[in-house]
Parts: C-alpha cells; structure tokens; sequence
C-alpha cells in the first residue's frame, strides 16, 4: 500500500507540473489577433470618385462600408484618410498625395485609380507606367509593404444610363485598363478584388447607380464589400 501511494503521488506531481506548465505558456503564447499589433490600424484609401463616393452618402462610401464591417470583426480603426476627388487621373491623385500625407505611413492601403485616364481617352499603354507608380507609391506608404496593400478593380459605367450608348466600347476599354490593374497587383503580390461583374448589373438592377446615372449607389458599394470584407480581413490578419 505504502509504494502504490508513492506512486499515485508521484503521479499526481507530475499531472500538476504539466498543468502548471501548460497554463504558463498559455498566458504568454501571443493570440492570433492581439490589440497592440493586429488589431488596430490606421488606413489609408488612394482613388477618384468611386473612393471619394461621389452621389452617394459618406457613409455609403465603400471605404467606410469597409471599415464598419472590419470593426464588427473586432479589428480597431484608429483612423481612415482617403485621398480621393471626383474626375482625378492617377498623376493628379499621386501629386495630392504627396502633398496631403507626405512621409506618413499606414498599416492598411487600398488603391482604386484610373477611370479618368481612360474617360480622357489615354492609351492604355500609357497608363500601365502610371498605374505602377501609383502601386508602388501605396506599397511605399504601407507599413507591411505588399501585404497591407489591396487593389480594386474600375467599375464598369458603361452599365449605367449616363454610357448605355456606348457600352460596348466602354466596356472593352475598362477590361483592358482592369487586364493593367490586375497584372500589376500580381506582379507586386498585392491582392486584386474584381467589383468589374456587380457593377454590370446597372442596367438591370437601377438602384445599384447613384441618382446621378452614372456612379454606383451606397447599395452596389456595400455589395463590393460583402465581397471581399473577409478576404481584407484575413489578409490583415493571416
């Protein structure tokens, strides 16, 4: 009886070593999200009026769209600067960001540029070296580099009233200015999200276009979201 007792006591003392130990290294093992470092951020969206949200509420927007459904994932935005205006080209929007931000660098960048060269008629092989410095500038900005970078797709508004006359060649200019977009992004591996398809239902669907007939409404941005909300957020936090 006296060696079963030595034995279930050593026993016991080594169960508890175990359970202390476990315990320790929970309480020091980080999470795969913690505050100081995954968590919180500071964002910054680059773009022209499909970032500004032209026609549409602010709150509509879809960079604020984004943000709120990031903080119902419980990510903390400290702060959202989108640098964006109506009718901006990309060497417009480069120029106010250079200006507006100067050094300053975010842990999240998104980059949505170049209807307006191409509605101004710019060739799209003009436009390439344009479009990668605008790339590379919002990887420069970023604080993780690539990988806090994102690119959406131009919206297709030869799908609204305003370019329902010229759809067709509309369209086949957006696919090849989006072929640009795309190729870049995967050049520098920076994820690419294609909103191109949900904005080619306007002709069908009337209230995904703003009252002014020709930008998408805070209904069609939210679709944008709900598409890669997930894909955002598990980019920021692998």
């Amino acid at each position: 009886m006296k060696k079963n007792g030595s034995v279930l006591f050593r026993i016991s003392g080594l169960i508890i070593c175990v359970l202390t130990c476990i315990a320790i290294f929970a309480m020091c093992a980080p999470t795969d999200l913690t505050e100081s470092e995954n968590t919180e951020f500071n964002y910054l969206a680059l773009g022209d009026s499909y970032t500004i949200g032209e026609s549409v509420a602010s709150n509509k927007t879809w960079p604020n769209l984004l943000v709120d459904a990031l903080s119902e994932k419980e990510m903390t935005i400290n702060s959202t600067t989108i640098i964006a205006k109506t009718g901006w080209r990309t060497d417009q929007m480069l120029a106010a960001a250079e200006d507006e931000i100067a050094d300053k660098k975010f842990e999240k960048v998104s980059l949505l540029i170049g209807v307006n060269n191409e509605f101004q008629g710019q060739d799209p092989s003009d436009f390439e070296p344009e479009f990668i410095e605008c790339l590379t500038y919002a990887i420069a900005h970023c604080k993780n580099g690539a990988a806090g970078v994102f690119v959406v797709s131009i919206p297709d508004y030869g799908f609204t009233p305003y370019g329902e006359s010229n759809q067709a060649a509309i369209s086949a200019r957006i696919d090849q200015y989006n072929e640009i977009c795309e190729r870049n992004a995967d050049n520098y591996q920076v994820p690419f999200y294609n909103i191109t398809p949900i904005s080619r239902n306007g002709l069908d669907q009337a209230d995904l276009v703003a009252s002014d007939g020709l930008h998408p409404s805070g209904k069609q941005y939210g679709l944008w979201v709900d598409q890669f909300q997930d894909q955002v957020f598990e980019q920021f936090n692998p």
